[in-house]
């Protein structure tokens, strides 16, 4: 099977909602890795308020993937509402800083927190090592994630959001999970097409803080 990416401009005659949700601790570059996917460029943003939401679409073998990015904040005053975010997500990033060892720490927190509500074999759970440009500042090494990621039954993959790379081969390989645990499409809906204004008018988004944000 082969998969890529696609812009809006490729989407195929139908096109199914993916939910995948960006977790882990304040400044691990949560919000630099979305905007990564989603635009292809290094945004500097230095904290999320509450969540912020973005969608992108992923070509998988013919079908068109609309990804609902929910990048969740980190900081601890958000930790109640957080479930909220990621309850019924298809998709799971739990990510850390390789210069940051309490950022990992942070992350094995998350992952506990995320097995509360994910069924297995439904929900792509990833670790992520972002920020692996900082080579001498490295606290974390490659192999640790690795082994953390093999005793859960995780996917891993280290990133840079600032150079970019491994994001995009994230993404995919995300992207062709997700299409390979759902092939039958039983489980996925269809994108239905609305303005950004009337996101929240949805029953999903009804029912979330007032501190969320959306975005394309």
């Amino acid at each position: 099977m082969s998969h890529n990416a696609a812009g809006d401009a490729g989407i195929s005659a139908r096109t199914l909602r993916v939910k995948m949700v960006l977790l882990g601790s304040c400044g691990v570059g949560k919000s630099s890795l979305a905007t990564r996917f989603v635009k292809g460029e290094f945004v500097n943003i230095q904290q999320t308020v509450g969540c912020a939401y973005h969608s992108h679409v992923v070509s998988v073998n013919g079908v068109s993937l609309r990804f609902e990015i929910w990048d969740t904040a980190g900081q601890e005053k958000y930790h109640s509402v957080t479930p909220l975010y990621y309850r019924g997500a298809h998709a799971a990033l739990v990510v850390y800083d390789v210069s940051n060892k309490e950022s990992f720490r942070r992350a094995q927190f998350w992952l506990k927190e995320l097995e509360k509500q994910y069924i297995p074999d439904s929900t792509v759970v990833w670790l992520v090592g972002n920020k692996a440009d900082l080579t001498h500042d490295r606290q974390v090494s490659s192999q640790e994630g690795q082994n953390l990621a093999e005793d859960r039954g995780l996917g891993f993959m280290e990133t840079s959001a600032l150079s970019g790379d491994h994001v995009t081969q994230l993404l995919q390989t995300i992207a062709y999970r997700v299409h390979e645990l759902t092939w039958d499409q039983c489980s996925l809906s269809d994108w239905q097409e609305f303005h950004r204004e009337d996101l929240k008018n949805r029953p999903f988004f009804s029912s979330l803080p007032s501190c969320c944000n959306t975005g394309t």
